[in-house]
């Protein structure tokens, strides 16, 4: 069953701890973005300021050139997923067995140019495949259902990864995405800017579990 996890996304304390807030109640799994200025081209909050209410199950998603310089810090901080770009500037296969080491799930990050049979040795290794259709480091990306190809291309070589999404997730197109087999959808733009980010995720929620043909 697919499930809606909140992206947050800050360049500051303040507007880091805004949308935590916005989010505090009703998000169960909530997807927290960090970058590092040079894969993406934007700042984030660094991952020795974030933070999250207990209970909550978090995804980070490293948007770094060189994961093993954030190793340490995302580690100590015991999320359910650590998750790096397949793109990076190292080898990371050794990354991903690192982050497990520590019980933390580990996953990859594809980009729209990267064809799943380039990385498949990532993808073998990994607990978690992310589908990016976004802009890396800001909201309000273009959800590009031909990506959705990358689901059957990613089974093919790891029948059981979870596999997520993130970039453009709407009301219009999260059924389409749940129904092309999309585990976890990240929504990054639709909920952060939502007068009322509790009745949209609601409206996320039941539109994925929609039954019926696309």
């Amino acid at each position: 069953m697919s499930m809606i996890a909140p992206t947050v996304l800050a360049e500051t304390a303040d507007d880091y701890r805004a949308q935590i807030e916005r989010v505090h109640g009703f998000a169960e799994r909530v997807h927290i973005d960090i970058s590092d200025g040079e894969f993406a081209p934007s700042f984030t909050l660094g991952a020795a300021q974030i933070w999250w209410p207990q209970g909550w199950i978090v995804d980070i998603h490293a948007m770094v050139a060189r994961p093993s310089d954030h190793l340490e810090t995302l580690v100590n901080l015991k999320p359910n997923m650590i998750i790096f770009h397949a793109e990076t500037q190292e080898d990371i296969v050794p990354v991903l067995a690192h982050v497990k080491k520590f019980g933390i799930k580990a996953g990859i990050a594809l980009l729209k140019s990267t064809v799943p049979s380039t990385v498949a040795s990532a993808i073998q290794a990994a607990d978690h495949v992310m589908i990016f259709s976004g802009e890396l480091g800001k909201y309000g990306g273009t959800a590009s259902l031909m990506q959705l190809e990358k689901v059957r291309l990613i089974r093919a070589i790891r029948q059981d990864v979870e596999i997520g999404w993130d970039g453009g997730v709407n009301v219009e197109n999260a059924f389409s995405l749940a129904q092309g087999g999309i585990d976890v959808l990240n929504v990054g733009g639709t909920i952060a800017t939502a007068n009322d980010p509790k009745s949209v995720y609601a409206t996320l929620v039941s539109e994925i579990n929609k039954h019926g043909i696309i």
